[in-house]
This record gives structure tokens, C-alpha cells and sequence, in this order.
């Protein structure tokens, strides 16, 4: 069956869209990032990452004629042999680390004079961790925590408060009646 196969198709014929493919990863594999329309750079991240990992695997490789295989295979699609070559004996060792996922793309507002969305495809260093999650509490966790810590934040605010005052000056109904406000649940309720 041929389900999902026609995924970007850019809008020209395959031949038009293989020779797009090997001028915006032979720029790719120049300057580590280039900016262009947000289709493009979606069409250019599995074609680059395929490229990326032939050169993968001819750096894993002993074999001299395996490596001029997948060299050749890549100069096929990129049609730039200055490209490939640099992507073959220099930045391929930031790779070989890294198992998948070699570039990110960033949307960008819009151009100027057609409204075409932009964006910026660049390659990823091996040590780029992406961004981190944070990890929230559960809701009702971090709900019952908050009634529980303010309460005690009350009767400890007024046990500082009490303490902080001189001996003579310190009202016990006061700190008696905090204490009741932050115990007492409709206290809670109201926060």
C-alpha cells in the first residue's frame, strides 16, 4: 500500500525537489544553520539526518570500499562533493555520539512581503542535552501540601512573631488566636 508516502511534496516535481534537497543540505552542512521557509526545513530534516547518518556509518567502518560506498551514496543526493566531503571527514565526529535527532528547527515570524512562515534548521552539537522538562506535582498533591504548609506557616510566623517581641510586650490571646485561625478548616477554605 502507498498510505502516507507523499509527504512533502513542496509543490514541484521530484526532480525540482531533489535538486532543492541537495542545495539546502549542502548549505546545511557548510554553515551548521540556515534559515528558510518552515516547509522546506521540514522537508530538509529527514534528508539531512539520512545524509548525516551514511557519513555514520562510513566513520564506524573499517573497510575503505564500504566507506567510498556510502561517500558515493551521499554525493549522489547532495551533489556538492566540497559539502560532503567536509560532512564526511570533519563534522561527522559530532555525531557519532548522538543516536538520531541531528537537527532542530525554530519557527520564526512570518516574511515580510509573502507571509511565507520561516524558520531556522540547524544542526546539533552531540552534547546538547534539548530542553528539560520540568516535573510539576500532582495537582491534588501540591493542593493538599499548600493548605498544610500555610497552616503551619501561620502558627510558625506567629511563634516568631511572639518571639521576636520583647518578653513584656508579648500577647498570648493573640498568638492563641492565630494558632485557632490556621488549625481551625475554614481557615483553610478561605485560601
Amino acid at each position: 500500500m502507498r498510505h502516507l508516502k507523499h509527504r512533502h511534496q513542496l509543490g514541484v516535481k521530484k526532480e525540482h525537489r531533489a535538486a532543492i534537497m541537495a542545495s539546502l543540505s549542502a548549505a546545511l552542512f557548510r554553515h551548521d544553520r540556515i534559515q528558510t521557509t518552515l516547509g522546506y526545513a521540514k522537508a530538509l530534516r529527514p534528508f539531512a539526518e539520512k545524509i548525516i547518518t551514511m557519513a555514520k556509518k562510513a566513520a564506524a567502518t573499517d573497510d575503505s570500499a564500504k566507506k567510498l560506498h556510502y561517500r558515493r551514496l551521499a554525493l549522489a543526493k547532495v551533489r556538492d562533493e566540497s559539502a560532503v566531503h567536509f560532512l564526511f571527514a570533519d563534522k561527522v565526529s559530532k555525531f557519532l555520539e548522538r543516536n538520531g535527532g541531528y537537527t532542530r528547527i525554530y519557527k520564526l515570524v512570518k516574511r515580510a512581503n509573502d507571509a511565507a512562515d520561516m524558520a531556522i534548521i540547524e544542526l546539533i552539537e552531540a552534547d546538547d542535552e534539548g530542553y528539560k522538562k520540568s516535573k510539576a506535582p500532582a495537582k491534588k498533591a501540591a493542593k493538599k501540601g499548600a493548605k498544610k504548609g500555610s497552616a503551619k506557616k501561620a502558627v510558625k510566623a506567629a511563634e516568631d512573631s511572639a518571639a521576636s517581641e520583647p518578653a513584656s510586650g508579648t500577647d498570648p490571646d493573640k498568638v492563641a488566636e492565630a494558632e485557632a485561625n490556621a488549625e481551625s478548616p475554614a481557615a483553610e477554605t478561605k485560601e
